[in-house]
């Protein structure tokens, strides 16, 4: 399905970005359908003829497409929502092929959250993109994706037990009261 001239690029990517791209479809779409985010994404951007300046633009290209096929599927498919709740509490089984979740109660936080939300509080602070970036990968308003991680931060604190202020710079410190939940 990858087209001969983007069959270089392709196999680059796969090769050098794909274990930070399952980690943004985990962290989005948790670990059970974060295969088929990544795939799906890789398809999308690889079978037509496009052509990418560098590595760097092709990754942003499928991260941007993941973000993109997570808050559709979100929107298309009110199953979706129940399977996410479903999974979320659930007790993570242990695999053999599959490294332990550093943080399995931030994990289920982030499924707890609404698709917009969880896409916004990933892209910002888990992949470290700025509001503008985001709402460009999102294709939200600068104002949305601000209110989205507001309202985000906010469940996280409240699940979670922490603090997390925004500050001025758009950076969110995190403080864990230990036996608070």
């Amino acid at each position: 399905m990858v087209t001969k001239a983007a069959e270089p690029m392709f196999e680059a990517l796969c090769r050098e970005r794909y274990g930070r791209l399952m980690a943004l479809a985990t962290m989005l779409a948790g670990p059970d359908e974060a295969p088929d985010l990544v795939h799906d994404a890789m398809v999308a951007v690889f079978a037509r003829h496009r052509r990418f300046a560098s590595l760097d633009a092709a990754d942003a290209y499928v991260r941007k497409a993941i973000a993109t096929r997570f808050v559709d599927r979100g929107r298309k498919s009110s199953r979706h929502d129940a399977t996410v709740r479903r999974v979320a509490a659930q007790t993570p089984r242990a695999h053999s092929d599959r490294p332990a979740e550093p943080w399995p109660d931030l994990d289920a936080a982030l499924q707890s959250l609404p698709p917009r939300e969880r896409a916004c509080v990933v892209l910002r602070f888990l992949d470290d993109m700025s509001v503008r970036d985001t709402a460009a990968a999102l294709g939200l308003s600068e104002g949305a994706v601000k209110r989205y991680v507001s309202d985000g931060l906010s469940a996280l604190n409240s699940r979670l037990g922490t603090d997390a202020q925004l500050d001025s710079s758009d950076r969110v410190s995190v403080t864990i009261t230990r036996g608070q939940r």
